[in-house]
């Protein structure tokens, strides 16, 4: 069985990730082959809309396929995962932009390289299993795949908490952080995506939603926005510290365990990111100067090796917490010149 099922059905293009076994993981492959799709379809009278799901109970994407990104890194090829990358990224800028509604179906885990592809549409559907994050800090990089521009537009400072702790958003959470926008029951999804398939009529969506149940998030939202406001990582955790309440201290343990660096990036990106003026494009753009580095200048391999190589979980960071030179975040973001990520053939 291939990796992901691409077809027109009825008035539909139709997008389902067939790896179950690997929690429907991101293979480069598959990403190219969703840019071929979307290419196809934009201009495609036929299809009246685009449904994305995935098979399996237990999530939707956990991630991107990063193995041959390791076995590369670790030889000193960095080219591989540079090519992912900017492939990826391509990707996603088409899945934003494009020109017809897009709904997708999110159950279980949708994280990293799954965020890319369920959470850029037009109608992105959670139910009682969702479980959405942008854990990459917790391996060395930083919300990628075009989270970053979500996460700086989510409302206060759940943008600074969500990307540096890598917090996991149940469906009203994710509602709320602005990863999803519409909540129905799981056991209704058969029937709704038959029905989109016949009519190509998104406004079934809406009509299927219900009210989201709150999330603890939203509970915690006062502690947030009062606790993350600061300029750079150091005056966000000396304000955890300093505030001593059990969240706080919650807040602490969960990012003890990420990259230093990535964390200082990601709290950057965000505060680059926030306003009018930020598009997918530029907020891709900066994320790929971050991940075109990853390898060769910041913690990727080794966050990778701890947590899925060896599973130790007890990587080695270039940087202390509370010590990540402004110079280190500079560079990790500066423009990467002749390298820098286009999208000339986005455009028709």
């Amino acid at each position: 069985m291939s990796d992901i099922s691409i077809r027109i059905t009825g008035a539909t293009g139709r997008i389902t990730l067939q790896r179950p076994d690997a929690l429907n993981a991101l293979s480069y492959d598959m990403c190219l082959q969703i840019d071929a799709a979307l290419k196809a379809w934009e201009y495609n009278d036929t299809v009246k809309m685009i449904v994305i799901d995935a098979e399996g109970t237990r999530a939707f994407c956990a991630g991107g396929d990063i193995q041959e990104m390791y076995d590369t890194g670790m030889a000193g090829d960095f080219a591989y995962g540079q090519r992912f990358w900017r492939d990826e990224y391509r990707m996603n800028a088409r899945l934003f932009e494009f020109p017809k509604p897009v709904a997708s179906f999110l159950q279980g885990f949708t994280m990293g390289g799954g965020v890319g592809v369920g959470c850029h549409g037009s109608h992105r559907v959670v139910g009682d299993t969702s479980m959405i994050a942008m854990p990459e800090c917790g391996i060395g990089l930083v919300p990628d795949v075009g989270g970053s521009l979500i996460l700086a537009r989510a409302p206060g400072r759940l943008g600074e908490y969500l990307g540096t702790t890598g917090a996991r958003m149940g469906p009203g959470d994710a509602i709320l952080a602005g990863f999803a926008d519409y909540y129905i029951p799981e056991d209704t999804w058969p029937e709704l995506i038959e029905t989109l398939e016949r009519t190509g009529d998104w406004t079934q969506i809406d009509t299927a939603a219900l009210t989201p149940p709150i999330g603890p998030i939203q509970n915690a939202r006062a502690e947030i926005n009062r606790l993350f406001t600061g300029e750079r990582l150091g005056d966000i955790l000396k304000d955890l510290e300093t505030d001593g309440s059990e969240f706080a201290q919650a807040t602490l343990a969960m990012m003890a365990r990420n990259a230093p660096l990535s964390m200082a990036c990601a709290i950057d990106m965000t505060h680059r990111l926030r306003g009018d003026v930020a598009t997918i494009r530029s907020a891709l753009e900066l994320e790929y100067r971050f991940t075109h580095r990853a390898m060769e200048n910041a913690d990727f391999l080794e966050g990778i090796r701890a947590a899925i190589i060896d599973k130790d979980r007890t990587p080695k960071w270039q940087h202390p917490l509370e010590a990540v030179p402004p110079l280190a975040v500079s560079q990790m973001l500066m423009p990467l010149g002749p390298d820098k990520l286009t999208f000339e053939e986005e455009t028709p």
